[in-house]
């Protein structure tokens, strides 16, 4: 059975792709801080603090000692709020703090996952955000890191070929709560992002169909970036 790494799969998006996943027939490893709220069948939890090295490396070895290969990464973990205030105000210790999880802690784990994906002809799938492209006032952190895991993804697309493929998935507007008429509407697509919108992309981008696709980023949006706005 091939098996994946999740980060950040105790809720969100990150526990869409985990639930996909194992519904897929994946054993699934969930790594995060937190425990998820509910267990499902195919799913282990891995507590680790993916900014600390010595959090991760003993994560991925718990993770291979429990089901014996890797063949598929998911970096989806982060510190999920974009807005940091003023830059004035914004401290060196939270924007390292989003540096650390966000950016760093992929980097991490997929330098501890790589050895074990290479044995296996694996794939990663990295979560960026459409703030990688474009951005609201007063974003910087959150926005960096993105744009980082954007970059990360191509650089590791061409250190890890052709024996691991690596592309970049960049939710847009991802409901988590309820939302209004006008918000669906305002999208191209006509509604506004599920969970499960980006489970079923960074599936495929992991299954053997994607042969032919790596360092992609995938922008999945509903069509937003690709929209003009202007004041009427």
């Amino acid at each position: 059975m091939k098996t994946a790494l999740v980060t950040g799969g105790a809720r969100g998006i990150g526990a869409a792709i985990a639930r996909l996943l194992a519904a897929r027939g994946y054993a699934v490893a969930v790594v995060d801080v937190e425990r998820p709220r509910a267990s499902t069948s195919g799913l282990a939890f891995f507590r680790c603090d993916i900014s600390q090295e010595p959090s991760v490396r003993t994560c991925v070895r718990g993770v291979l000692k429990r089901f014996g290969r890797l063949d598929a990464l998911v970096n989806n973990a982060a510190i999920a709020s974009p807005a940091n205030g003023p830059i004035e105000k914004l401290s060196l210790r939270d924007w390292n703090r989003r540096i650390g999880v966000n950016l760093t802690g992929a980097f991490l784990v997929t330098k501890h996952c790589a050895p074990h994906l290479r044995r296996r002809g694996g794939a990663i799938v990295n979560i960026a955000s459409t703030r990688a492209l474009q951005s609201e006032p007063d974003t910087e952190a959150y926005s960096a890191t993105k744009g980082g895991i954007v970059a990360l993804s191509h650089a590791l697309a061409m250190s890890l070929g052709p024996k691991v493929r690596v592309n970049c998935v960049s939710p847009g507007w991802i409901a988590k709560e309820k939302v209004r008429a006008k918000d669906h509407a305002q999208h191209p697509a006509g509604r506004v992002g599920r969970s499960d919108d980006i489970a079923e992309i960074v599936a495929y981008l992991l299954s053997d169909a994607a042969g032919f696709i790596t360092g992609a980023n995938f922008v999945v949006d509903g069509g937003m970036t690709r929209k003009m706005i202007y004041e009427e």
